[in-house]
């Protein structure tokens, strides 16, 4: 199209203006390091490639740690510990073409997880996208569907503003991801005079790099107070906690122990009431909700975590709460309805009620007899895990012991299927975010990324990941990233040599394992390879194994990340002692 008259007039008069500095040593690549340190970004995950050398050079200049991966979907899933443990935005770079759709699973998991994330990603020079340019393909339609918010950055002059937008956008309301593309700027290949006063002109004017303010959503007054009258007039209410009452600004443990209100806890707030609070209950839920007269939903959904709301008794009333309006009334039309459906921030509405409602508790008896229930399971579980497996160890017991030794501090990262979903109802955070799963999604590998982020951002923690054998294959590589940058973590492997989870309902139902068998492979050799510091652990060691588990401990403190290869056998909670 032509420009008017007018159009022109203006483009020349900036131009001349902002004219660009041909000899200038700066680079674009500083513009994004300078917003992001103004930010508080003190990490940036990474698989290296040319489209971004810039922008990790020049972060790592202003002292932001540079932490190179061996997969991109390892570097985004360390950038999603990272905002879930600092409480701020999770920063991965990578490379264009290939290095942006490696990461697409992990975004997509982040989604659903509503973690804060910016993911930079590289592409070809714009004079010649679409020309057959190396790795230049169509990426932010890819990105659109699993981002709040993409953009191209196609001037230097852009950079600030838009990074600023990007990092404010990934925070506000339903936190998530914001996807930035950056073409290169270099000179060298421009002909077009006009093309590269665009790409320079008004670079280096000062901007303001200060963070934009954060829209978190909140109930109103009236909403409190109706639910106020709610609680005060429940005998048996009981609160899901899920990922979501986990996100700043507002924790809301303390408010949970004011209102003495039984909880159960999903997702990252595990561990919000310690290790073992009376208002916590782990087991029996599905009959707890049957007996509720009200059900308090902080940040859980009604998807197939909660049979998609079937588990709701009908005559409850029904409070839930949800940044997301999506997610705050999914299935209601289908399998329940809530008395009030609040669009708004989890933590910082049970603080709010718990004010209101000070000096009211729930009747002790409600939850005295929940924590009865839980002690009769709980010793039922313990006898299973007593049972001698016809091979191996009995992973429940290893489970068992591994919980009675972890430190204070510990920090657990799950990833897997059948072991880790006996984990789950085993081990006991001991803090509020001390426990990292995929969330929703269900996604397999991220437990070396979530590891890497966890132990960065807490290095004086004790880290462990609990591996499926399946699992681990996603990210064993990443023990070589664990032994470069330094950050020792505890891998516990339950080695079955099988995708049990899967196994366990495809041979019942159609009479095969095909695809599900794996061997007792050696990751423990594996680990040695990569620079870490692996144990074989069989039937032989099991009058040994606090003392294994003691000398590990002591070893990831002394520096080595530690694999545990734990052959174990077919024994489960899945099989009928808990509905997982």
């Amino acid at each position: 199209p032509v420009m008017s008259v007018s159009a022109q007039t203006l483009s020349s008069f900036f131009f001349w203006k902002n004219k660009e500095t041909k000899q200038s040593p700066r680079h674009g690549g500083e513009s994004v390091a300078d917003v992001l340190r103004a930010h508080g970004v003190k990490f940036v995950f990474t698989l290296v490639g040319g489209h971004i050398s810039p922008i990790l050079v020049a972060c790592e200049k202003l002292g932001i740690r540079i932490v190179d991966t061996r997969h991109e979907a390892t570097a985004v899933f360390a950038a999603d510990a990272v905002a879930r443990l600092s409480g701020t935005v999770g920063v991965a770079a990578v490379t264009a073409g290939p290095g942006l759709t490696n990461t697409v699973t992990a975004v997509k998991n982040a989604q659903m997880a509503e973690s804060p994330l910016l993911l930079i990603g590289g592409a070809a020079a714009t004079l010649l996208q679409g020309r057959g340019a190396l790795q230049d393909i169509d990426q932010m339609s890819l990105f659109k569907p699993l981002c709040k918010f993409c953009a191209s950055v196609r001037t230097v002059r852009e950079i600030v503003p838009t990074v600023r937008k990007a990092l404010a956008i990934a925070q506000s309301g339903t936190p998530g991801t914001a996807a930035l593309k950056f073409t290169p700027t270099f000179p060298w290949i421009c002909t077009n005079h006009n093309h590269l006063s665009n790409l320079f002109a008004g670079a280096w004017e000062t901007c303001d790099l200060s963070p934009l303010p954060v829209h978190i959503p909140h109930a109103t007054e009236d909403e409190v107070q109706r639910c106020v009258e709610l609680v005060s007039r429940a005998k048996k209410p009981v609160i899901l906690m899920g990922s979501q009452a986990t996100l700043p600004p507002t924790p809301a443990d303390d408010a949970l122990e004011s209102l003495g209100i039984p909880c159960f806890l999903g997702g990252m707030s595990r561990g919000m009431l310690g290790k073992n609070s009376p208002l916590h209950i782990r087991q029996n839920r599905r009959d707890a909700l049957k007996e509720a007269d009200l059900v308090l939903l902080a940040g859980t959904v009604c998807d197939f975590r909660l049979s998609y709301g079937r588990v709701l008794n009908r005559l409850s009333k029904i409070i839930a709460v949800n940044r997301d309006r999506s997610q705050l009334l999914k299935n209601s039309d289908m399998f329940w309805k809530p008395t009030v459906a609040i669009q708004g921030d989890a933590g910082s509405f049970l603080l709010r009620l718990s004010k209101a409602l000070k000096g009211h508790r729930c009747p002790e008896e409600w939850p005295r007899s929940l924590k009865e229930g839980d002690a009769i399971k709980e010793k039922a579980n313990r006898a299973k895990a007593a049972e001698k497996t016809e091979r191996h160890l009995n992973p429940l017991s290893v489970l068992h012991r591994v919980d009675e030794l972890l430190a204070e501090d510990s920090i657990i990262v799950a990833d897997g299927g059948d072991f880790v979903g006996s984990a789950a109802y085993i081990m006991r955070p001991r803090g509020p975010i001390r426990w990292l799963d995929p969330g929703a999604f269900g996604t397999l590998g991220v437990g070396g990324g979530f590891a890497l982020g966890a132990k960065l951002c807490r290095p004086e923690s004790e880290v462990w990941i609990v591996y499926g054998d399946g699992s681990l294959g996603y990210s064993v590589a990443e023990f070589d990233t664990f032994t470069r940058h330094k950050t020792p973590v505890i891998a516990l492997v339950g080695n079955d040599a099988c995708w049990s989870q899967i196994s366990r309902e495809q041979v019942p139902m159609l009479g095969s394992n095909v695809a599900c068998g794996l061997a007792f492979t050696d990751y423990h050799i594996v680990a040695d390879g990569y620079g870490g510091k692996g144990y074989l652990i069989g039937r032989e060691d099991e009058s040994q194994l606090d003392d294994i588990f003691k000398k590990a401990q002591k070893e990831c403190r002394e520096g080595k990340a530690i694999l545990l290869n734990v052959l174990i056998g077919k024994t489960s909670f899945r099989e009928g002692s808990i509905s997982v």
